[in-house]
């Protein structure tokens, strides 16, 4: 034993007198010091950053290789032969040969610390390693200050995609881009409880986290620059790029079900109270302390091609996630998160043409597989047939999720300097419904318990043509930019099958003339017999859609450096659609150095977003069911002449203007943005309140319809401070981000309509409370040598909707604390385990009449419904 210990004790004497210091500065290519720069070890985890002056100071081994790497240029190793090292990127490493593009410029000298609007520039390889969140929405959530996403329940396919959305604006006002080029949306629109009622968005979890390098937030509006859907912002995915080295992870995780306040008689706790697989009531095994499993598997390699600087990266991740079932009322025993399958996987790829060319191409496929629960069908009501559902069920709405995207593009630089990029991008996302554990109750006891729903499609088709070049002798630096891009998009929605949205006579005969034909009667309530799925009625061929437009867009975009403290752009579009007309925005910004350490900045601009042709030409038969019993709703197409008959009037473009003013600091250890901003969005299309529609003939009890139904003026303050220090070999960090986010409804154009039933309260807090007023999180980190820890903080402000009995369902403020401890267990190994929202808080429990939207406890606010996560990782890298 003592021989033993007298080795180790030469070994880390051995260690510790072969550690040396290197100092240094890291310059750009102007020369300036390069803040921000990450220094690495190679083969370690051991590393620093640049300082504000671009200087740093790092402990290695003797004999060790220092990897500096920056945005914009290559990774440059280094060999630690003495105490000083210089590194100038530029010379060294040169740019690369698609200089990475800071979004919100396109200036190739541009970086994120001298640009004039609000740019957080998040390290995946960091975040995913220091954090339980798993999907690229809930790590949004807790780590940019102005982006919000929840997990639904009950609120069919919104189950399956998260909502997200950027400074309280509407999922579909966020452009979402993939290494600069434009992202496909969603075929989904939202029509339940959720944020973003109306809206489409772009699926950000259909992107495998192991294939980004970085994620590029723009918190300012960018229509000027990128066209439609950029009111509020811009988020830019940046894919690996690395070679010769397999880097991945597998997580296992699990949710505490003790969900905390009492229970009600009859609801379902999730302590005792579970669901078999057809959705019926059951008791079974012991009590369940845990749910909602969840494992994830994801590897990222990739290999050179040819000697100058060619790669192809690949990634492939499994992801799988059992139900979460939390406290419902009778009419929702089936509330909670879906069950998921997904598989992804991607490839990021470049080959060099000649010295000043390349071509390039990334791609991207996700399959999802999910399972959700409906709204319960229970005894006594015409659409339970007792003889094959005794007591009541409740049906599941399943979906197969496709989500293929790629892009190829081509690169060069003209003898005279100019940058062109040409390149196309195709991306098509598609949903298919099949309902279980369900019925036709018009067909009683023939109905089959499965259907085939339908579903939709969204295709997308961008070409790009961009040219740019940069003038360094004109004033301080001048970058001149223009280009065009054309568009085509695709909706597609098709049928299911026929028992899956008809209603059959007392003969089992589709119904074609209510006059001569009935349904059957159910014997208990003495009412007829629905038809349709229940759960999600199928597409029929009425609804069918297949629609197609085109856009044509023209930009010039400029940068002047007038001094080398006083910055100045502007940019200029154009874009004319094929289905409603043409608009042109603009914008300027720009910022001063009123000290070293200190930048003033501004900006002001003009957007738009286009209607969705979702939003155009969607519509279904559905049925909502809360404490009062089932309603029978329409929602009408806006083309349809339905909808023109209560008064709707045809949709338009969304039109904006954005204003922002803020200022940076950076002094040495410590960093600060604050950035006051102001949207004002007229005609916001939105989905309408509930029309009476009983006396149309319409074969239902309400429609409601997409208009655009109100204008909002936004004012909100984003914050970042960061402070991070090495004191010895530890690495101490803090950092501070908050929004707050105050949005007025400051018009409903409604018309001669009346305003309660055109957008009435109810319509009106839903899209209130697309985030909460204001959210905080603190977010410390530890590390020293192998071992690394973080603790954060987020709370989530007070939210209010209205629920159906028309009173106020108030979400009081919460805080949820996250826990995670790492250790490197050797060169190639890392456990960590943790806990999100570790003392498991939940949002306020509602009234017992049962009138939330989702029919729970709660509806999909703050920090969601399903309490403490806990969850272990082993990460690798060969």
């Amino acid at each position: 034993m003592k021989k033993i210990t007298l080795l180790f004790f030469f070994l880390n004497t051995f260690f510790l007198f072969a550690q040396k210091e290197i100092s240094g500065v890291v310059k750009d290519n102007s020369g300036s010091g390069l803040p921000g720069v990450n220094i690495v070890e190679k083969g370690t985890s051991n590393g620093v950053s640049t300082d504000i002056n671009g200087t740093y100071k790092i402990k290695v081994q003797e004999g060790a290789t220092l990897i500096f790497s920056y945005v914009g240029y290559k990774s440059v190793s280094k060999n630690a032969t003495g105490s000083i090292l210089n590194v100038d990127l530029a010379s060294e490493g040169g740019q690369e040969l698609q200089e990475v593009q800071i979004v919100g410029s396109r200036n190739s000298k541009r970086t994120v610390v001298n640009s004039a609007v609000p740019i957080d520039i998040i390290s995946m390889k960091e975040l995913t390693t220091q954090s339980g969140k798993i999907e690229i929405n809930q790590l949004l959530q807790y780590i940019a200050p102005s982006f919000n996403a929840n997990k639904q329940s009950g609120s069919d396919g919104a189950d399956h995609v998260d909502p997200a959305s950027l400074r309280g604006m509407g999922p579909d006002q966020t452009l979402v881009l993939i290494n600069g080029k434009r992202r496909h949306q969603s075929s989904l629109v939202t029509i339940y409880g959720t944020r973003g009622r109306g809206n489409t968005g772009t699926d950000l979890n259909a992107i495998p986290a192991s294939s980004i390098k970085r994620i590029e937030i723009l918190r300012d509006g960018a229509a000027a620059q990128y066209g439609s859907d950029a009111i509020a912002g811009v988020i830019n995915i940046v894919l690996n790029d690395n070679i010769d080295e397999l880097t991945g992870s597998i997580t296992y995780g699990t949710f505490n079900t003790n969900a905390k306040g009492d229970f009600l008689p009859g609801t379902a706790n999730t302590k005792n109270y579970r669901l078999d697989e057809n959705g019926n009531g059951n008791t079974y095994g012991k009590n369940k302390s845990f749910d909602g499993n969840t494992i994830k598997i994801g590897a990222n390699y990739g290999v050179a091609i040819g000697d100058k600087g060619g790669f192809a990266n690949f990634t492939t991740e499994y992801f799988t996630k059992e139900k979460v079932l939390r406290p419902g009322y009778d009419f929702r025993k089936g509330f909670g998160e879906a069950s998921m399958d997904s598989y992804n996987f991607s490839l990021n790829m470049a080959v060099p043409i000649s010295e000043k060319s390349k071509f390039y191409a990334f791609a991207g496929r996700n399959y999802r597989d999910t399972d959700a629960y409906a709204f319960t069908r229970n005894s006594g009501g015409a659409n339970v047939v007792e003889s094959v559902y005794p007591g009541g069920y409740t049906p599941r709405i399943t979906s197969i999720i496709l989500d293929n995207s790629v892009t190829a593009g081509v690169t060069t630089e003209t003898a005279s300097g100019w940058k062109v990029d040409i390149s196309n991008t195709y991306g098509i996302n598609k949903f298919h419904y099949t309902i279980k554990g369900t019925m036709n109750p018009s067909l009683l006891e023939a109905s089959p318990l499965e259907f085939d729903a339908g579903g939709h499609s969204l295709a997308q088709n961008t070409t790009n043509f961009d040219f740019s070049k940069n003038y360094s002798t004109v004033l301080e630096g001048m970058n001149l930019a223009f280009g065009a891009e054309y568009r085509t998009e695709n909706f597609i929605v098709f049928a299911g099958e026929q028992g899956a949205y008809t209603t059959y006579d007392i003969n089992r005969q589709p119904i074609t003339n209510p006059a001569t034909q009935s349904p059957p009667i159910d014997p208990i309530s003495g009412d007829p017999r629905p038809g349709s799925s229940q759960g999600f009625p199928g597409y029929s061929p009425s609804n069918v859609v297949d629609k197609n437009r085109s856009n044509l867009s023209l930009y010039a975009d400029s940068e002047f450096d007038i001094t080398k403290e006083f910055m100045v752009s502007g940019a200029a579009r154009f874009e004319k659609y094929s289905d409603f007309g043409s608009t042109i925005n603009g914008k300027l910004a720009s910022r001063l150095k009123i000290t070293k350490n200190i930048n003033l900045r501004g900006s002001v601009s003009t957007g738009f977003r286009a209607p969705s042709l979702v939003q155009s030409y969607y519509g279904l038969h559905f049925t909502n069911i809360d404490a009062g019993g089932a309603t029978e709703i329409l929602l009408s197409p806006n083309n349809s002449p339905v909808t023109k008959s209560f008064g709707i009037q045809d949709l338009k473009e969304e039109t904006a203007v954005n204003g922002s003013l803020g200022v940076t600091a950076n002094f040495g250890d410590f960093t600060a943005t604050v950035d006051g901003y102001m949207i004002k969005v007229k005609d916001r299309i939105v989905l309408t309140s509930y029309f009476d529609a009983s006396g149309k003939g319409l074969g239902v009890d309400q429609a409601q319809f997409f208009a655009n139904a109100a204008n909002t003026k936004t004012l909100g303050l984003d914050l970042v401070l960061a402070w991070k220090k090495h004191i010895g070999d530890a690495h101490v960090s803090a950092t501070l981000v908050g929004n707050i986010n105050d949005m007025k409804i400051t018009k409903v154009n409604n018309g001669n309509l009346d305003a309660e039933t055109f957008f009435g309260a109810r319509e009106q807090a839903f899209l209130l409370a697309s985030a909460p007023k204001n959210k905080f999180g603190l977010n410390l980190n530890y590390a020293n040598k192998k071992f690394d820890s973080g603790l954060a903080f987020t709370r989530f402000s007070k939210v209010v909707l209205v629920d159906y009995g028309g009173e106020d369902d108030v979400y009081s403020a919460k805080i949820s604390t996250d826990l995670t401890f790492g250790y490197q267990l050797n060169k190639q190994l890392k456990l960590t385990v943790g806990s999100n929202n570790l003392f498991n808080v939940y949002p306020d429990k509602q009234d017992e009449q049962g009138n939330t939207e989702a029919g729970g406890y709660w509806d999909a606010v703050q920090m969601g419904f399903n309490g403490a996560y806990y969850y272990a990782r082993l990460g690798f890298k060969f």
